[in-house]
């Protein structure tokens, strides 16, 4: 099967972005095929999962059955990734289902431990960053969560969701969480100077070190980092930084060459790409049955639309 096809062979989350990112489809086409993802397949089971009082699985970044007392405890069914996984389905936020969800997020919807609202933000710069893409995707005020993020950038450039007193190194994680969410509420909103100016800084901290090696002595930082994954969660990977800098710097900096070629040697000779590492944790209901190790639509669909974009140029 030709890989287009293949991937057209799939869920509409996958389908409309194919089409609007790999073919020549029209933008009728894609926007019919974008209406599919709130009533239809992955979408739509989400939603559908959501209850009465606007959250997934009684809790929002861990569900309610969650042990608080294993604070290492990852679990993906609460509201925040299942929000995450909305938006990277690409829903779009004015379907009346869409709507709907978002509203009672917006109006019941408090963090677990902080009581705030959710389109407030709480304290982790790497949490942060996934609401604020969030907000700014479906069209929330998440100007609150902004300011805590401006305010807890880092020296060296970028985040860490483990500091505590603003003298620690970066971690990739916290920063590329941030500056997507950064991004999104630039282009949503129109930013500000100073969100700019700290984006830049984050955006220097990644490309210095060619997004995966160690400034010190150019030494890969951790081999996960070269292992495309999906959903990325809050974790970094190569593949998640250079669909960052495709849709954040379309100009393209030679500093993500080297990234680029190891995306590239990945390909294998059928032309897909492998789910290469999964986020151990509890998910809401299989994607296409993807697997760990396997050929991967979704991995796929990403790396294609990175090197439509470096080639391109």
């Amino acid at each position: 099967m030709d890989v287009i096809e293949y991937l057209l062979d799939s869920d509409p989350a996958i389908r409309w972005q194919v089409l609007r990112d790999l073919t020549e489809a029209s933008a009728d086409e894609v926007a019919a095929e974008r209406a599919r993802v709130a009533v239809e397949g992955w979408g739509a089971q989400l939603l559908a999962d959501q209850a009465e009082n606007g959250l997934w699985d009684d809790g929002v970044y861990r569900p309610g059955w969650v042990d608080e007392s294993r604070p290492f405890y990852d679990a993906w069914t609460g509201t925040h990734p299942s929000l995450e996984l909305l938006r990277e389905f690409g829903a779009d936020p004015a379907a009346p289902e869409v709507v709907e969800a978002i509203t009672l997020v917006r109006e019941k919807v408090q963090w677990d431990y902080a009581g705030e609202p959710y389109f407030q933000g709480e304290v982790e710069p790497c949490i942060n960053g996934g609401a604020l893409a969030n907000a700014a995707y479906f069209g929330q005020d998440g100007s609150h969560i902004v300011e805590t993020l401006l305010a807890g950038q880092l020296p060296d450039g970028g985040w860490n969701c483990w500091d505590e007193d603003g003298t620690s190194r970066s971690s990739f994680h916290s920063t590329i969480c941030v500056l997507e969410g950064l991004w999104a509420w630039e282009q949503a909103t129109g930013g500000s100077d100073a969100a700019a100016a700290a984006r830049a800084k984050g955006d220097e901290y990644l490309l210095e070190r060619r997004l995966f090696r160690r400034a010190s002595t150019g030494e890969a930082i951790d081999p996960r980092f070269t292992m495309p994954s999906f959903p990325t969660r809050w974790y970094y990977d190569v593949l998640r930084g250079l669909d960052y800098f495709r849709r954040a710097r379309p100009e393209r900096d030679p500093r993500c060459a080297e990234a680029i070629e190891l995306l590239r040697g990945k390909q294998l000779p059928f032309g897909l790409w492998k789910l290469e590492l999964t986020h151990q944790g509890p998910t809401p209901f299989a994607m296409g049955g993807e697997h760990e190790g396997f050929p991967s639509r979704w991995i796929t669909l990403r790396a294609l639309r990175v090197l439509r974009w470096w080639d391109a140029a």
